[in-house]
């Protein structure tokens, strides 16, 4: 069978010597390129240029190295989105030590499994997250130190300002290989337990060289706001590895990005790149706040996490004369390897293939299928993970071979364009035939009532199932039997019948992931 997997006509070429350290790399190609004071972070206390940075940076190789760390040891960062991430995660690298972001808003029983699983010696973190992690620290003696970010130290524990105080402001960084454990990332959980995602380190710079450069145009003279944050993989490229990668600036927000708090980002400082998700960007437009287009700066807008419905990427440029780039990526990927261009965004698709990827959609049999037929998505890319750390079976799963299995389903037309279909677990088979939630969710989206909408599959009273759809409602619209019938007469009306939600079930929010993920399993849980 002829292979149909899209294949990069020009990928760029990024040349990774045999010794690198990536750390190193984004702090030292800023100061050679002469921007040592050039502002490289803004966050919620001040800025910081690349020289300052770097110095921070250099501060905490020193002192963890100064408190018995190793190289090649792990240590977890469960860290507010401010200077202290990018300096803590680039000092521990150039120190050949290997961080952990994790997520800063799970609950105790998820520190106490990531602490056990990755066996990290150290545990870095913003002061009022620490109580979370204490049930698990008891447990973890291998976790011999506690450096704390934000205040003073309590009796065990360190302050990670002393630290970087009494430290020196230069270091030489360990030579390190491109190949070799950089940093990991755990999964957002979205399906089950999370996974412990191994990085390597040539990965960072190559996410910026295929895609923040080829794609947005990122540049010196751009400055980005993202609010996904630091230790979801999409941010940490958004807001670290392609800002250092080209010299822009980056802004960095603590609190959680409630569409006020972008608001006042986006007016106040003005950035012109924006990267978002989609069920920020549908609250952003429901938003009474809404700040008029020619309040802002920007030049471009991206999403990620899920797919972004049509009817949210056309109204946002309708207002702001932005364009929105939907695109999708992976933990295990790390970054954007399909999106659509700048000047070319089909809304509703998920665009093409980033240069330097390969795509291909596969059967349940792994055959590649063709065009206009739903198939499992199949990455093959130079920034795929090593490998899920501590656990071999899930590793064989999806890393097979030089393809990564991504757990979507897409169609892709006769033009190339990708266009999402939905989890390969959260499918449905209704009346013999498949049905996409994200296609059901995308016509409710439509509505003019409806903010956001989940569909999940529930049996009916002869135990077939059918679509259940949870919805919320926009601000100051009513719940009522008669616009549960004119949602299901909407959905009808766009799709084959046998698709339309046979139950709708109104909702104040939808249960998510901190990354924006709807999580469908609590749904179907009836949770």
């Amino acid at each position: 069978m002829m292979s149909v997997a899209d294949h990069s006509v020009c990928p760029p070429r990024v040349e990774i010597p045999p010794v690198y350290n990536a750390a190193h790399d984004l702090l030292a190609r800023n100061l050679r390129a002469g921007r040592a004071e050039k502002v490289a972070y803004i966050d919620d206390h001040g800025s910081y240029t690349f020289g300052e940075l770097q110095r921070r940076a250099n501060r905490v190789a020193h002192a963890l190295l100064g408190l018995g760390l190793q190289p090649e040891d792990r240590i977890m960062l469960a860290l507010h989105d401010s200077i202290d991430f990018p300096s803590v995660f680039l000092g521990a690298i150039q120190a050949g030590i290997v961080p952990i972001a994790v997520n800063t808003l799970l609950t105790a029983a998820d520190y106490r499994f990531m602490l056990a699983d990755s066996r990290a010696k150290a545990l870095v973190v913003s002061a009022p997250l620490l109580e979370n992690f204490r049930p698990g620290l008891v447990e973890a003696s291998f976790c011999s130190r506690i450096i704390v970010s934000g205040q003073a130290a309590s009796a065990g524990e360190q302050s990670l300002a002393t630290l970087m105080a009494a430290a020196e402001d230069e270091f030489a960084p360990l030579a390190r290989s491109p190949d070799e454990p950089c940093f990991w990332l755990y999964s957002s959980g979205s399906t089950g337990t999370p996974k412990g995602t191994v990085h390597a380190h040539a990965s960072l710079i190559q996410t910026a060289e295929f895609y923040a450069r080829p794609i947005l145009g990122l540049s010196a003279e751009d400055t980005v706001f993202s609010a996904a944050k630091l230790f979801f993989a999409y941010g940490l490229g958004n807001s670290l590895s392609f800002p250092l990668a080209v010299g822009a600036t980056a802004i960095l927000m603590a609190e959680r990005p409630t569409p006020e708090a972008v608001f006042k980002r986006l007016v106040a400082h003005r950035p012109t790149v924006f990267h978002g998700v989609p069920t920020l960007y549908a609250r952003m437009l429901a938003h009474a706040a809404l700040p008029p287009a020619e309040a802002l700066g920007l030049r471009l807008c991206t999403s990620a996490g899920e797919a972004l419905p049509a009817e949210i990427g056309q109204r946002f440029t309708a207002h702001s004369g932005v364009e929105i780039l939907d695109g999708i990526g992976s933990t295990e990927m790390l970054h954007i390897f399909m999106s659509n261009r700048r000047g070319d965004v089909r809304h509703g698709t998920t665009g093409k293939p980033v240069p330097g990827y390969e795509i291909r959609l596969c059967d349940e049999h792994g055959n590649e299928v063709g065009a206009d037929t739903l198939g499992e998505l199949q990455i093959k890319g130079p920034t795929a993970a090593l490998g899920y750390w501590n656990s071999r079976a899930r590793s064989q799963a999806t890393f097979v071979g030089e393809w990564t299995r991504a757990g979507d389903k897409y169609t892709r037309d006769v033009e190339g364009y990708y266009t999402y279909g939905g989890r390969s677990d959260d499918m449905l088979k209704v009346s013999g035939q498949h049905v996409s939630p994200f296609e059901v969710e995308g016509a409710l989206l439509a509505h003019p009532s409806v903010l956001e909408a989940a569909v999940v599959g529930k049996a009916d009273e002869e135990a077939l199932i059918k679509p259940l759809a949870v919805v919320v409602l926009k601000p100051g619209i009513v719940a009522d039997t008669a616009l549960e019938a004119a949602l299901k007469a909407h959905v009808k009306e766009r799709l084959a019948p046998h698709k339309y939600p046979r139950w709708i079930r109104f909702a104040a929010e939808l249960p998510k992931t901190a990354t924006g993920k709807i999580q469908r399993f609590k749904l179907r849980d009836g949770t």
